[in-house]
């Protein structure tokens, strides 16, 4: 059986999951609460399914409540930092019924609650114990396990352009990524994660937690996570591993100035995804922290991995997001027709942890799947050796005057002049051109445009070098902490 639930695989005994300065619940404990919450929801008339919507900030309510939800019918996790505007959008597309929320808290996901849901409250106290709304015990009892094709969880696209498309996520799609992950990182009941992702996204939430209940390991959540307070618990909980997106990673790095400092002893890796890392932060991440740092590429439709850079003694090479982890990937053309090593196209994937369609939008389904291959709409090329390198979302491509740029090029060039910590490229109109080359940089020092257009030009070709460069305090990311080209040029050209 390949369902969420039968994911707690850790000695009865072991702990599970760990709240610094908080609760800390050992595998019997949450194998308990999970099926506890399954058997309420299912007496307050939660069915097979039903759409469960939960908006948690990181907790052991947002692991519990998933798998609980996931067990009797689909959760719906949603960032709890949502307006309520955006609430009743989620709500609405994806047709949630019930909503679960912290006693007392969320007060835009309240107000965003429409006539047909039912609003419950539930939280695990301090000593361990589920309190949820209405009735102190289930009169009836959960249905049997879910099965393998049954949704487990729906996410929604970050997309730039469009309207978010629906992302099903069926308990077969995540059983087969959280075993890729403990396979490619040779994760074990003695590995320590500390979440700092957050849980509604599925970087946080599958890779930190779900792939590390899988192994028997322990996963270490703190509640009101901020980056500047990473050392403090590092310190306590000794973590072995941890996985993060390149802006958390940054923070973390600038509040430590020591090699090796107390917190690392027992560190085997750090992994980054959900954004390109600059090589120049991996080298000092690697330096500090004296462990491999392993760039890793995922998206919400293959329920996270896709690829990663390997442990040593496997090769790892920065500016690379790694070899496939379980999955086929492929650069194709546009009919989905495989292309041979170092050529430039689409990436391609295939493999049992990719999802079969998005729910409801023929069109997108349409443009999305070639020669049985998900297109995911990211540029960029494979070695010999099956090393894949991102060049920049398709769609963020710079056309100018019909030559293609990457904007990847452009910022990785930028991130190699010693006072740009970081940068981004985009496209602006152009009256001739159509488009023109710009970019947002953050500096840590002294320098001008010119000093930067000087730089690139030692690289780049003339066409190719920015026309326009914004010097800015910080990148505008995501919450999940992607970057969004188009996001980024709006905010810039707007000041």
């Amino acid at each position: 059986m390949a369902n969420v639930t039968s994911l707690l695989r850790g000695a009865d005994d072991d702990v599970a999951l760990r709240v610094p300065g908080g609760v800390s619940l050992t595998y019997r404990r949450v194998g308990e609460l999970v099926a506890e919450t399954a058997e309420r929801l299912a007496s307050l008339g939660v069915a097979p399914g039903a759409r469960v919507a939960m908006a948690y900030p990181n907790s052991p309510e947002a692991i519990v409540l998933f798998l609980g939800a996931a067990a009797v019918a689909t959760a719906c996790p949603l960032n709890p930092a949502y307006t309520e505007t955006e609430f009743r959008f989620y709500f609405e597309d994806t047709g949630a019924e019930f909503l679960l929320l912290p006693p007392g808290d969320a007060a835009a996901a309240r107000n965003a609650v429409h006539p047909t849901m039912r609003l419950l409250e539930a939280r695990i106290a301090g000593d361990g114990r589920l309190q949820m709304t209405n009735g102190a015990s289930a009169t009836v009892h959960a249905s049997a396990d879910p099965a393998d094709d049954d949704v487990a969880l729906v996410l929604h696209t970050s997309g730039t352009t469009s309207r978010p498309k629906r992302v099903p996520l069926r308990h077969r799609n995540l059983a087969a990524s959280v075993a890729n992950i403990v396979a490619h990182y040779q994760l074990t009941s003695r590995d320590v994660s500390l979440c700092i992702m957050p849980l509604f996204h599925v970087h946080g939430l599958v890779a930190s937690a779900l792939a590390t209940f899988a192994s028997g390991g322990t996963v270490v959540v703190p509640e009101k996570f901020a980056p500047l307070g990473f050392w403090p618990i590092a310190r306590e909980v000794r973590p072995t591993w941890f996985s993060a997106s390149p802006t958390p990673h940054q923070l973390i790095l600038m509040r430590s100035q020591d090699d090796r400092p107390p917190g690392t002893e027992r560190l085997r890796f750090v992994r980054s995804c959900s954004a390109a890392l600059a090589p120049a932060t991996m080298a000092s991440m690697e330096r500090r922290f004296g462990v491999p740092v392993l760039e890793a590429y995922g998206m919400t439709e293959a329920s996270h991995q896709m690829s990663s850079n390997p442990l040593p003694p496997g090769q790892r090479y920065p500016g690379s997001v790694g070899i496939g982890t379980g999955v086929q990937i492929a650069v194709v053309d546009d009919h989905g027709r495989s292309l041979l090593p170092g050529a430039i196209g689409q990436v391609g994937i295939r493999g049992p942890n990719v999802i079969d369609g998005y729910e409801n939008n023929p069109e997108a389904n349409a443009a999305s799947f070639a020669n049985r291959w998900f297109l995911t709409g990211d540029q960029g090329t494979l070695d010999a050796d099956g090393y894949l390198r991102l060049l920049g979302r398709i769609k963020e491509l710079i056309n100018r005057g019909g030559e293609k740029i990457a904007p990847r090029e452009i910022d990785e060039v930028l991130e190699q002049h010693p006072r740009v910590k970081e940068a981004v490229a985009f496209g602006v109109p152009h009256p001739t051109w159509g488009e023109e080359v710009a970019a947002a940089v953050v500096v840590d020092g002294p320098v001008t445009e010119k000093d930067l257009q000087a730089h690139c030009r030692q690289t780049l070709a003339d066409y190719k070098v920015p026309r326009h460069i914004y010097i800015v305090h910080a990148i505008p990311r995501t919450p999940t902490g992607k970057v969004q080209r188009r996001f980024v040029a709006e905010q810039v050209l707007r000041k």
